[in-house]
């Protein structure tokens, strides 16, 4: 407040010798009777220039006095306007930031209808997609009683076995965004680990491939919007 209140009382015009220089008095006349015959003694003509030097200061003081209450009263002014306005324009720039936050939020809700709207349309993809869930639920079955034979019963002999070309179509049907597509990219290269983990019969790297199979799967299923509309997630 003080800087700002400093800078005000300049631009006021209050800075400077301008602030420091007595505002001129007027002299304060004195009075000669006009039909006086003797001349003033010397002690009265002292006593009037003293009379009239004391009135020009104190006409000084109560100018100067004045000057600075003038100059402070304009510096206060020219403050609180200045944070009158820094309030203003903060209220702008919050009105500006609710309002893109807003679109946002439109736009968002926006694109959250469009994939419902694509999802309840699209039957077949989701019955690809309930039909991985379950392949899944079965092979980690199998891969948690290390029944490795079961497991590759459930997956088939390759990772590109049609179940698993439908599978990515209704991925690609899907998924919009960069995380959607990232997703994908992280299940299917775990899938593929689990395939070749199977064929060698290899328990642990199945196990940890199974792992990161599903946990690539579950954050697709949340990202897409798919929660609540496949069983098991």
């Amino acid at each position: 407040m003080v800087p700002m209140v400093t800078e005000a009382w300049t631009l006021a015009g209050c800075g400077g010798a301008a602030a420091s220089k007595p505002l001129p008095a007027q002299d304060v006349p004195v009075l000669l009777h006009p039909t006086a015959k003797k001349p003033a003694s010397s002690r009265a003509v002292a006593v009037a220039k003293s009379a009239g030097q004391d009135g020009r200061r104190d006409a000084a003081v109560v100018g100067r006095r004045r000057g600075i209450a003038s100059c402070l009263l304009a510096a206060l002014a020219l403050a609180g306007s200045s944070s009158a306005g820094g309030a203003a324009r903060a209220a702008i720039l919050e009105a500006d930031d609710d309002l893109e936050l807003l679109e946002r939020v439109k736009e968002d809700k926006k694109k959250r209808l469009q994939k419902q709207g694509i999802i309840n349309s699209s039957a077949a993809e989701t019955g690809y997609l309930q039909d991985l869930v379950y392949k899944l639920s079965k092979v980690g079955q199998a891969i948690d009683k290390d029944d490795l034979a079961a497991a590759g019963d459930v997956l088939g002999p390759a990772s590109d076995a049609p179940w698993v070309q439908n599978v990515n179509a209704a991925f690609s049907k899907f998924s919009s965004s960069t995380e959607e597509k990232s997703a994908v990219d992280s299940f299917n290269s775990s899938l593929s680990s689990l395939f070749t983990s199977v064929s060698k019969s290899d328990i642990n790297s199945s196990k940890s491939a199974f792992v990161s199979s599903a946990t690539a799967l579950e954050k697709w299923v949340e990202l897409a919007g798919l929660t609540g509309k496949l069983k098991g997630f």
